[in-house]
């Protein structure tokens, strides 16, 4: 398992929670199958289906049926992992603490490993699913808690009436997964304007407008904040720190990116932010794009390792494929195309020469970029590629 006495101990609340661990999503839906009759999982697939893309009453549908005592270790397993991430972290920042407020606790299933860790501290979860706190509720007296209170509270019409020394917003503040952010000015760059407009835009489409305001108002004249959202990309990330900056919350830790496992799925998220009120100037705000995997640029060792004939002289689809793009020598535009694509987004294609071979770039406004650089004796494949995105453009 783990020789970290805060994992082990996170281990076993998790389990408590009658959580399991999976390493395999054979073994998972083997479990949920054995668990949950036919009717119940598809029925839960649909509130999955109606959450996604329906309104705030769906959503707290969907966590009033995952609060059912057999539906709720089945679903939650899935995030074992992003408990571990996650819990651990905060639990580790808990202590300069008294006053504890845990914003979207759902069934509590941290907020109660926080007050068991801190028994000396006053917790406070509050989540608009009535099913949920009430889950929380009898967890909370089944593990004898006295430290930590829960309330079926919506933070967009009701605010709290007394101050918090740490607020904790983890999945909780920036609602609409599927928002797809502040493009860049174009696609040459990844700087995001400045305007006013674009930024207020953002914040009400995914409620953090009211939202933030609310729980910054909440925050003590020494408080601290915990803010870990699905905004890892860049056009989310941007307008999410602007919304924190602008509010006068600083950074007071370097701001982390988290990887964690749902079952087999891999999920990048984060940053994992710790903030704090005037705490700007300690710390800068990055509005650039992350570290990637992108194999770097080299003209001289572009052959170097090949073993597949077939492979591509070099291939690239991070952003810093752009870096890369601009390291090509000598280019010689054969054919490009910029449009505009129905969500919005500005699209640039282009086909050209470089010494030493042929290369295919796209690029678009939020981020998406993609290298790849073949032989001359190649020219007529990536020909075909350039066709097939330009011909799809609107």
């Amino acid at each position: 398992m783990t020789n970290d006495p805060l994992l082990q101990s996170l281990h076993s609340h998790l389990i408590r929670w009658g959580l399991r661990q999976f390493m395999s999503d054979e073994t998972y839906y083997q479990w949920q199958r054995e668990t949950l009759s036919p009717a119940a999982i598809a029925a839960l697939r649909r509130q999955v289906e109606q959450k996604r893309g329906g309104s705030s009453a769906d959503e707290v549908s969907f966590y009033d049926a995952t609060a059912h005592p057999n539906i709720l270790p089945v679903l939650y397993s899935q995030q074992y992992d992003y408990y571990l991430a996650i819990g651990s972290r905060v639990a580790d920042r808990i202590s300069g603490a008294q006053s504890i407020l845990d914003m979207g606790c759902g069934v509590g299933i941290l907020t109660t490993f926080y007050a068991r860790q801190h028994p000396d501290k006053a917790f406070i979860g509050i989540d608009r699913s009535p099913a949920s706190i009430a889950r929380a509720q009898e967890q909370a007296k089944a593990l004898g808690l006295t430290n930590v209170q829960f309330e079926c509270l919506d933070l967009d019409h009701t605010t709290p009436t007394r101050s918090f020394d740490l607020i904790l917003t983890t999945h909780a503040l920036v609602q609409a997964e599927l928002d797809p952010g502040i493009p860049s000015r174009r696609w040459s760059t990844f700087d995001r304007a400045g305007e006013s407009q674009q930024q207020a835009d953002f914040e009400r489409r995914t409620g953090i407008d009211t939202r933030l305001d609310r729980v910054r108002a909440l925050l003590s004249a020494q408080g601290r904040m915990i803010v870990f959202e699905k905004t890892r990309q860049l056009a989310r990330r941007v307008p999410l720190q602007r919304a924190l900056a602008a509010r006068d919350l600083g950074l007071m830790e370097q701001p982390e990116l988290i990887r964690y496992r749902l079952v087999e799925e891999v999920a990048d998220d984060g940053p994992f932010y710790v903030l704090g009120r005037g705490a700007s100037g300690q710390l800068l705000w990055d509005e650039s794009p992350d570290p990637d995997e992108g194999r770097p640029f080299d003209r001289a060792t572009l052959k170097t390792g090949l073993t597949d004939p077939d492979a591509p002289l070099y291939e690239n689809h991070w952003p810093s494929a752009q870096r890369a793009w601009e390291q090509l020598h000598d280019k010689h535009l054969l054919k490009e195309t910029t449009c505009q694509e129905p969500d919005g987004r500005q699209l640039h294609v282009e086909l050209g020469q470089s010494a030493g071979g042929v290369y295919l770039y796209c690029a678009n406004t939020f981020d998406q970029r993609q290298l790849v650089l073949v032989e001359p004796a190649r020219t007529v494949m990536l020909e075909s590629y350039y066709r097939e995105i330009a011909g799809s453009a609107p």
